[in-house]
């Protein structure tokens, strides 16, 4: 017989029936949260600005469950608006977003350029805002005082701690990202919606294929876990935030980094 004094859910970390939006789910980080998202039950929508790619996404995520793909340039605020009318119009209910899509741009002080600012601004921290915005109405639907509508957001270890590669914009991006998180959780969180954010460190990705190539092996080696990020480490944290194990949880900062910039010891 049960202890009366323990009032738990059997399936913690179950999200049959709940119904998900991943962008830039095509590739790297979203499409492993993608993957992780459709093996706990969810309905995935994935993103991003290739159609071809979002095909072929679709395609490989298929095998674990029910998974469409929509292209779309969210670095434009209408590309934003129609993906969440097309999310919307297939359902009046949002679970979860993960505001994943992303750009970087490395370049020296002495020659960064402009459009290095406006383009990876616009992807990286306007984008999730006009999501929200957008598809604010579906996520209030969804959510309940014991079982909230999600918001995750992908920022970056590198708002944590200062990186040797000269990514201005894409820094500058993510921090501004994280104290976005907290903003919202704070205004969000009475509408039963939480809002958090994921801090990854090197993953294999597109974005990362270069530094890794090069210098893959000495990052692993400074790591406190001694290796590099792996597909499950990020399909759980996404499973995590996105359950009903996380319900009490908003405006956290979540480092997935194997330690690397938690346990920085300064220069």
């Amino acid at each position: 017989m049960a202890d009366s004094r323990f009032t738990t859910h059997p399936d913690l970390f179950d999200l049959s029936g709940k119904y998900a939006l991943v962008t830039g789910g095509t590739r790297g980080i979203g499409v492993m949260m993608a993957r992780g998202l459709l093996q706990a039950g969810a309905r995935v929508v994935i993103s991003s600005r290739n159609a071809d790619a979002c095909a072929e996404a679709q395609q490989l995520l298929s095998e674990f469950g029910d998974v469409q793909a929509i292209p779309a340039d969210l670095s434009r605020h209408d590309e934003c608006r129609r993906l969440a009318d097309l999310v919307q119009a297939d359902s009046e209910r949002l679970d979860i977003l993960v505001n994943n899509a992303g750009s970087m741009w490395r370049e020296p002080l002495e020659t960064f350029p402009d459009e290095a600012w406006d383009s990876v601004l616009d992807l990286n921290l306007k984008a999730p805002f006009w999501l929200v915005q957008a598809l604010l109405p579906a996520l209030r639907r969804a959510g309940a005082a014991d079982d909230p509508a999600r918001i995750i957001n992908v920022g970056s270890i590198a708002a944590v701690h200062v990186a040797e590669s000269p990514n201005y914009s894409y820094a500058s991006s993510k921090a501004g990202l994280h104290q976005l998180t907290r903003v919202l959780a704070r205004e969000l969180g009475p509408q039963h919606v939480t809002v958090n954010a994921v801090a990854p460190g090197p993953f294999p990705s597109q974005m990362m294929a270069a530094t890794l190539d090069a210098i893959g092996d000495t990052i692993a080696a400074k790591a406190p876990l001694r290796r590099l990020g792996r597909d499950d480490d990020m399909a759980g944290i996404a499973v995590f935030l996105a359950s009903r194990a996380s319900s009490y949880l908003t405006g956290t900062i979540i480092p997935v980094d194997g330690g690397i910039a938690t346990t920085a010891t300064g220069t």
